[in-house]
Protein backbone atom coordinates (compact mmCIF):
# COMPACT_ATOMS: atom_id res chain seq x y z
CA UNK A 1 0.00 0.00 0.00
CA UNK A 2 1.20 3.35 -0.79
CA UNK A 3 2.37 5.54 2.14
CA UNK A 4 1.35 8.62 0.99
CA UNK A 5 -1.53 9.89 2.30
CA UNK A 6 -4.00 10.13 -0.60
CA UNK A 7 -3.22 6.91 -2.07
CA UNK A 8 -4.18 5.78 1.52
CA UNK A 9 -7.41 7.47 1.10
CA UNK A 10 -8.25 5.86 -2.22
CA UNK A 11 -7.27 2.43 -0.87
CA UNK A 12 -9.54 2.42 1.87
CA UNK A 13 -12.51 3.53 -0.02
CA UNK A 14 -11.65 1.43 -2.65
CA UNK A 15 -11.56 -1.58 0.32
CA UNK A 16 -15.14 -0.41 0.69
CA UNK A 17 -16.13 -0.97 -2.57
CA UNK A 18 -15.08 -5.02 -2.26
CA UNK A 19 -16.60 -5.60 0.83
CA UNK A 20 -13.96 -5.63 2.77
CA UNK A 21 -11.05 -7.35 0.72
CA UNK A 22 -9.10 -9.30 3.77
CA UNK A 23 -5.88 -6.99 4.39
CA UNK A 24 -4.56 -10.99 5.19
CA UNK A 25 -4.58 -11.37 1.41
CA UNK A 26 -2.13 -8.95 -0.02
CA UNK A 27 1.33 -9.73 -0.85
CA UNK A 28 4.40 -8.40 -2.11
CA UNK A 29 4.68 -9.78 -5.63
CA UNK A 30 8.63 -9.38 -4.75
CA UNK A 31 8.46 -12.17 -1.78
CA UNK A 32 9.24 -15.24 -2.14
CA UNK A 33 7.51 -18.35 -1.42
CA UNK A 34 8.96 -21.21 0.30
CA UNK A 35 8.86 -24.66 -1.63
CA UNK A 36 9.02 -28.17 -0.22
CA UNK A 37 10.82 -31.11 -2.68
CA UNK A 38 9.36 -31.72 -6.42
CA UNK A 39 9.81 -29.88 -9.54
CA UNK A 40 8.04 -26.69 -11.46
CA UNK A 41 5.66 -28.42 -13.72
CA UNK A 42 6.24 -27.72 -17.44
CA UNK A 43 1.96 -27.06 -17.23
CA UNK A 44 -0.60 -26.30 -15.29
CA UNK A 45 -4.47 -26.56 -16.66
CA UNK A 46 -6.11 -24.24 -14.45
CA UNK A 47 -10.03 -24.60 -14.18
CA UNK A 48 -12.19 -21.69 -13.62
CA UNK A 49 -16.20 -19.98 -14.21
CA UNK A 50 -17.24 -17.10 -15.71
CA UNK A 51 -18.59 -15.80 -12.30
CA UNK A 52 -17.99 -12.97 -10.66
CA UNK A 53 -17.31 -15.30 -7.67
CA UNK A 54 -14.02 -16.17 -9.42
CA UNK A 55 -12.87 -12.79 -9.44
CA UNK A 56 -9.50 -13.68 -8.37
CA UNK A 57 -8.71 -15.97 -11.37
CA UNK A 58 -10.57 -13.76 -13.60
CA UNK A 59 -8.34 -10.91 -12.30
CA UNK A 60 -5.14 -13.12 -12.33
CA UNK A 61 -5.35 -13.88 -15.67
CA UNK A 62 -6.19 -10.72 -17.11
CA UNK A 63 -3.03 -8.68 -15.59
CA UNK A 64 -1.06 -11.71 -16.19
CA UNK A 65 -0.55 -12.68 -13.05
CA UNK A 66 -0.41 -16.79 -13.22
CA UNK A 67 2.07 -16.38 -16.41
CA UNK A 68 4.32 -13.93 -14.32
CA UNK A 69 4.49 -15.88 -10.54
CA UNK A 70 4.48 -19.67 -13.19
CA UNK A 71 7.57 -18.41 -14.74
CA UNK A 72 8.77 -19.28 -18.43
CA UNK A 73 8.91 -23.12 -17.96
CA UNK A 74 5.30 -23.36 -17.36
CA UNK A 75 2.78 -23.30 -19.63
CA UNK A 76 -0.69 -21.79 -18.51
CA UNK A 77 -3.82 -23.50 -20.16
CA UNK A 78 -7.14 -22.25 -18.29
CA UNK A 79 -10.32 -23.92 -18.91
CA UNK A 80 -13.67 -22.32 -18.43
CA UNK A 81 -16.58 -24.21 -16.92
CA UNK A 82 -20.10 -22.87 -16.37
CA UNK A 83 -21.02 -25.48 -13.34
CA UNK A 84 -19.05 -27.43 -10.44
CA UNK A 85 -19.91 -30.90 -11.32
CA UNK A 86 -18.46 -30.77 -14.64
CA UNK A 87 -15.25 -29.07 -12.91
CA UNK A 88 -14.94 -32.12 -10.55
CA UNK A 89 -15.25 -34.80 -13.63
CA UNK A 90 -12.44 -33.10 -15.59
CA UNK A 91 -10.04 -33.34 -12.08
CA UNK A 92 -11.15 -36.58 -11.36
CA UNK A 93 -10.50 -37.58 -14.84
CA UNK A 94 -7.11 -35.98 -15.03
CA UNK A 95 -7.46 -33.38 -17.38
CA UNK A 96 -7.38 -30.74 -14.78
CA UNK A 97 -4.64 -29.73 -12.41
CA UNK A 98 -6.21 -27.42 -10.12
CA UNK A 99 -9.46 -25.68 -10.05
CA UNK A 100 -11.39 -22.79 -8.69
CA UNK A 101 -14.83 -24.16 -7.82
CA UNK A 102 -17.86 -23.68 -5.37
CA UNK A 103 -17.43 -25.40 -1.99
CA UNK A 104 -20.41 -28.18 -2.66
CA UNK A 105 -18.93 -29.44 -5.62
CA UNK A 106 -15.29 -29.42 -4.14
CA UNK A 107 -17.03 -31.93 -1.33
CA UNK A 108 -17.96 -34.41 -3.95
CA UNK A 109 -14.98 -34.17 -5.41
CA UNK A 110 -12.93 -35.39 -2.61
CA UNK A 111 -15.55 -38.10 -1.36
CA UNK A 112 -16.51 -39.67 -4.76
CA UNK A 113 -12.54 -40.50 -4.18
CA UNK A 114 -12.32 -41.62 -1.34
CA UNK A 115 -10.17 -38.73 -0.31
CA UNK A 116 -7.64 -39.90 -2.53
CA UNK A 117 -7.62 -37.58 -5.63
CA UNK A 118 -7.90 -33.92 -4.55
CA UNK A 119 -6.87 -31.52 -1.74
CA UNK A 120 -8.43 -27.99 -0.92
CA UNK A 121 -5.33 -25.54 -0.60
CA UNK A 122 -6.90 -22.62 -0.46
CA UNK A 123 -10.45 -20.16 -0.39
CA UNK A 124 -10.98 -17.37 -2.87
CA UNK A 125 -14.41 -15.99 -2.02
CA UNK A 126 -16.88 -15.67 0.25
CA UNK A 127 -20.34 -14.79 -0.37
CA UNK A 128 -21.96 -13.63 -3.32
CA UNK A 129 -25.29 -15.86 -3.76
CA UNK A 130 -28.93 -15.01 -3.37
CA UNK A 131 -32.43 -15.88 -3.67
CA UNK A 132 -34.16 -13.14 -5.81
CA UNK A 133 -37.57 -13.44 -6.82
CA UNK A 134 -40.76 -11.38 -8.38
CA UNK A 135 -41.56 -8.29 -6.68
CA UNK A 136 -44.92 -9.65 -5.43
CA UNK A 137 -42.91 -12.83 -3.20
CA UNK A 138 -42.67 -11.24 0.32
CA UNK A 139 -42.29 -14.49 2.31
CA UNK A 140 -40.67 -18.08 1.69
CA UNK A 141 -44.72 -19.69 1.58
CA UNK A 142 -45.65 -17.39 -1.06
CA UNK A 143 -42.99 -19.78 -3.31
CA UNK A 144 -45.80 -22.85 -3.27
CA UNK A 145 -46.20 -23.93 -6.34
CA UNK A 146 -43.65 -21.68 -8.18
CA UNK A 147 -40.98 -22.57 -9.86
CA UNK A 148 -37.64 -21.38 -8.58
CA UNK A 149 -34.23 -21.77 -10.48
CA UNK A 150 -30.73 -22.55 -9.72
CA UNK A 151 -27.14 -23.39 -12.06
CA UNK A 152 -26.92 -27.28 -11.72
CA UNK A 153 -28.05 -30.16 -9.57
CA UNK A 154 -25.17 -30.74 -7.28
CA UNK A 155 -23.85 -27.48 -7.25
CA UNK A 156 -23.08 -25.14 -4.58
CA UNK A 157 -26.24 -23.09 -5.02
CA UNK A 158 -28.30 -25.90 -5.60
CA UNK A 159 -27.34 -27.61 -2.58
CA UNK A 160 -28.17 -23.97 -0.77
CA UNK A 161 -31.49 -23.68 -2.49
CA UNK A 162 -32.64 -27.27 -1.79
CA UNK A 163 -31.15 -26.76 2.21
CA UNK A 164 -33.21 -24.02 2.80
CA UNK A 165 -36.66 -24.98 1.76
CA UNK A 166 -36.07 -28.31 3.28
CA UNK A 167 -35.54 -25.92 6.15
CA UNK A 168 -38.75 -23.77 5.84
CA UNK A 169 -40.61 -26.92 5.56
CA UNK A 170 -41.82 -26.18 2.51
CA UNK A 171 -43.27 -28.82 0.39
CA UNK A 172 -44.46 -27.39 -3.08
CA UNK A 173 -41.25 -25.17 -4.98
CA UNK A 174 -40.67 -27.27 -7.71
CA UNK A 175 -36.81 -26.42 -8.16
CA UNK A 176 -35.60 -26.58 -11.80
CA UNK A 177 -31.39 -26.60 -12.51
CA UNK A 178 -30.60 -24.38 -15.65
CA UNK A 179 -27.62 -22.52 -17.31
CA UNK A 180 -27.68 -18.60 -15.64
CA UNK A 181 -28.00 -17.21 -18.76
CA UNK A 182 -31.27 -18.91 -19.39
CA UNK A 183 -32.60 -18.28 -15.98
CA UNK A 184 -32.21 -14.67 -16.55
CA UNK A 185 -34.27 -15.47 -19.86
CA UNK A 186 -36.95 -17.19 -18.14
CA UNK A 187 -37.03 -14.67 -15.23
CA UNK A 188 -38.26 -12.29 -17.78
CA UNK A 189 -40.42 -14.32 -19.62
CA UNK A 190 -42.40 -15.32 -15.77
CA UNK A 191 -41.53 -18.86 -16.70
CA UNK A 192 -39.77 -18.98 -12.91
CA UNK A 193 -40.65 -17.11 -10.15
CA UNK A 194 -37.13 -16.93 -8.34
CA UNK A 195 -33.18 -18.20 -8.51
CA UNK A 196 -30.65 -18.98 -6.18
CA UNK A 197 -27.96 -17.50 -8.08
CA UNK A 198 -24.23 -16.78 -7.11
CA UNK A 199 -22.56 -13.58 -8.96
CA UNK A 200 -23.24 -11.67 -11.31
CA UNK A 201 -26.38 -13.24 -12.27
CA UNK A 202 -28.26 -12.87 -8.74
CA UNK A 203 -27.43 -9.14 -10.00
CA UNK A 204 -28.28 -9.32 -12.97
CA UNK A 205 -31.57 -10.27 -12.16
CA UNK A 206 -32.25 -7.94 -9.83
CA UNK A 207 -30.83 -4.83 -12.07
CA UNK A 208 -32.08 -6.19 -15.39
CA UNK A 209 -35.18 -8.32 -14.63
CA UNK A 210 -36.84 -6.31 -11.63
CA UNK A 211 -36.42 -9.39 -9.10
CA UNK A 212 -36.02 -8.27 -5.49
CA UNK A 213 -33.45 -10.38 -2.91
CA UNK A 214 -35.25 -12.81 -0.41
CA UNK A 215 -32.78 -14.24 0.92
CA UNK A 216 -29.19 -13.20 0.75
CA UNK A 217 -27.02 -16.49 1.91
CA UNK A 218 -25.10 -14.51 4.18
CA UNK A 219 -27.47 -13.74 6.63
CA UNK A 220 -27.60 -17.63 7.25
CA UNK A 221 -23.81 -18.24 8.28
CA UNK A 222 -22.23 -17.01 11.18
CA UNK A 223 -20.47 -13.30 10.53
CA UNK A 224 -21.76 -13.28 7.46
CA UNK A 225 -18.99 -15.52 6.18
CA UNK A 226 -19.79 -18.69 4.03
CA UNK A 227 -17.04 -20.67 1.18
CA UNK A 228 -18.70 -19.87 -2.34
CA UNK A 229 -15.58 -20.31 -4.00
CA UNK A 230 -12.29 -22.58 -3.03
CA UNK A 231 -9.15 -23.80 -4.89
CA UNK A 232 -8.55 -27.53 -5.11
CA UNK A 233 -6.01 -29.42 -6.52
CA UNK A 234 -5.34 -32.98 -7.48
CA UNK A 235 -3.08 -34.82 -5.23
CA UNK A 236 -0.83 -35.89 -7.17
CA UNK A 237 -0.01 -32.45 -8.92
CA UNK A 238 0.05 -31.04 -5.70
CA UNK A 239 2.90 -33.21 -4.27
CA UNK A 240 5.01 -33.48 -7.63
CA UNK A 241 4.85 -29.62 -7.92
CA UNK A 242 4.25 -27.67 -4.77
CA UNK A 243 6.16 -24.72 -6.30
CA UNK A 244 3.36 -24.59 -9.00
CA UNK A 245 0.56 -25.13 -6.59
CA UNK A 246 2.36 -21.63 -4.13
CA UNK A 247 2.92 -19.86 -7.74
CA UNK A 248 -0.63 -19.96 -8.51
CA UNK A 249 -1.75 -19.05 -4.98
CA UNK A 250 0.83 -16.16 -5.07
CA UNK A 251 -1.39 -15.12 -8.43
CA UNK A 252 -4.49 -15.39 -5.97
CA UNK A 253 -2.44 -12.91 -3.63
CA UNK A 254 -1.97 -10.57 -6.19
CA UNK A 255 -5.26 -10.50 -7.39
CA UNK A 256 -7.07 -9.85 -4.12
CA UNK A 257 -4.02 -7.17 -3.29
CA UNK A 258 -5.29 -5.31 -6.35
CA UNK A 259 -9.12 -5.41 -5.13
CA UNK A 260 -8.16 -4.30 -2.38
CA UNK A 261 -6.07 -1.03 -3.28
CA UNK A 262 -7.55 -0.26 -6.84
CA UNK A 263 -10.81 -1.41 -6.75
CA UNK A 264 -11.85 0.32 -10.35
CA UNK A 265 -9.51 -2.18 -11.92
CA UNK A 266 -10.32 -5.14 -10.27
CA UNK A 267 -13.55 -4.43 -11.64
CA UNK A 268 -12.35 -3.78 -15.01
CA UNK A 269 -9.57 -6.69 -15.35
CA UNK A 270 -12.88 -9.10 -14.33
CA UNK A 271 -15.12 -7.29 -16.86
CA UNK A 272 -12.47 -7.81 -20.05
CA UNK A 273 -12.44 -11.42 -19.02
CA UNK A 274 -15.90 -11.99 -18.87
CA UNK A 275 -16.57 -10.11 -22.14
CA UNK A 276 -14.23 -12.41 -23.66
CA UNK A 277 -15.18 -15.13 -22.41
CA UNK A 278 -19.49 -14.96 -23.15
CA UNK A 279 -19.14 -12.08 -25.49
CA UNK A 280 -20.64 -9.48 -23.55
CA UNK A 281 -19.41 -7.21 -20.34
CA UNK A 282 -21.30 -6.33 -17.58
CA UNK A 283 -22.85 -2.83 -17.04
CA UNK A 284 -21.72 -0.99 -14.46
CA UNK A 285 -24.22 -1.18 -11.75
CA UNK A 286 -24.21 -4.72 -12.40
CA UNK A 287 -20.48 -4.89 -11.67
CA UNK A 288 -20.78 -2.60 -8.56
CA UNK A 289 -23.30 -4.90 -6.68
CA UNK A 290 -21.83 -8.16 -7.67
CA UNK A 291 -18.41 -6.60 -6.07
CA UNK A 292 -20.29 -4.85 -3.43
CA UNK A 293 -21.48 -8.67 -2.43
CA UNK A 294 -18.80 -10.73 -2.51
CA UNK A 295 -15.05 -10.76 -0.04
CA UNK A 296 -12.50 -12.11 -2.15
CA UNK A 297 -10.02 -13.84 0.78
CA UNK A 298 -7.67 -17.07 0.79
CA UNK A 299 -9.46 -18.37 4.38
CA UNK A 300 -11.37 -21.65 2.88
CA UNK A 301 -13.41 -21.17 6.46
CA UNK A 302 -13.04 -24.58 7.04
CA UNK A 303 -14.58 -25.04 10.36
CA UNK A 304 -17.56 -24.49 8.27
CA UNK A 305 -17.22 -27.37 6.02
CA UNK A 306 -18.83 -30.24 8.05
CA UNK A 307 -22.24 -27.84 7.84
CA UNK A 308 -22.14 -27.85 4.75
CA UNK A 309 -21.26 -31.65 3.80
CA UNK A 310 -24.69 -31.97 6.11
CA UNK A 311 -26.28 -29.79 3.96
CA UNK A 312 -26.17 -32.01 1.14
CA UNK A 313 -27.85 -34.42 3.14
CA UNK A 314 -30.47 -32.58 4.16
CA UNK A 315 -31.00 -31.13 0.95
CA UNK A 316 -31.12 -34.84 -0.38
CA UNK A 317 -28.35 -34.89 -2.24
CA UNK A 318 -26.27 -37.23 -0.29
CA UNK A 319 -27.28 -40.22 1.84
CA UNK A 320 -24.61 -39.42 4.61
CA UNK A 321 -22.55 -36.61 5.11
CA UNK A 322 -19.07 -36.56 3.51
CA UNK A 323 -15.97 -37.39 5.76
CA UNK A 324 -13.83 -34.43 5.50
CA UNK A 325 -10.56 -35.74 6.90
CA UNK A 326 -7.43 -35.21 5.37
CA UNK A 327 -9.61 -32.92 2.36
CA UNK A 328 -7.31 -29.66 3.50
CA UNK A 329 -3.83 -29.06 2.89
CA UNK A 330 -3.01 -25.53 3.83
CA UNK A 331 0.60 -26.10 3.72
CA UNK A 332 1.45 -24.38 0.37
CA UNK A 333 -1.02 -21.14 0.92
CA UNK A 334 0.56 -20.46 4.60
CA UNK A 335 4.04 -21.13 3.26
CA UNK A 336 3.19 -17.90 0.67
CA UNK A 337 1.47 -16.45 3.36
CA UNK A 338 4.08 -16.60 5.96
CA UNK A 339 6.92 -15.55 3.43
CA UNK A 340 4.50 -12.37 2.48
CA UNK A 341 4.54 -11.48 6.31
CA UNK A 342 0.81 -12.31 6.74
CA UNK A 343 -1.27 -14.49 8.58
CA UNK A 344 -2.05 -17.82 8.38
CA UNK A 345 -5.02 -19.65 8.19
CA UNK A 346 -6.55 -23.00 9.46
CA UNK A 347 -7.66 -26.20 8.07
CA UNK A 348 -10.02 -26.43 11.47
CA UNK A 349 -8.42 -29.95 12.20
CA UNK A 350 -9.68 -31.17 8.41
CA UNK A 351 -5.80 -31.95 7.35
CA UNK A 352 -5.87 -34.63 9.67
CA UNK A 353 -6.62 -38.05 8.79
Amino acid sequence: MRRSTRALAVAVSLLAVVAGCSRADSTDSAAPAATTGGTPATEVRLGYFPNVTHASALIGLDKGYFTRQLGAGTKLTPTKFNAGPDEVSALLGGSLDIGFIGSGPAINAFSKSDGETVRLVSGATSGGAQLVVKPEINTPQDLQGKIVADPQAGNTQDVSLKKWISDQKLTGVNVQSEDNSVTLDQFRKGAVSGAWLPEPWSSRLVAEAGAKVLVDEKTLWPNGKFPTTVVIVRKDFLTQHPQTVQAVLKSVLDANNLAATDATEAKAAVNRQLKTLTGSALSQPVLDRAFENIELTTDPLASQFPQLAQDQVTAGIAKSAAKLNGFFDLNSLNAVLTAAGKPTVSAAGLDRK
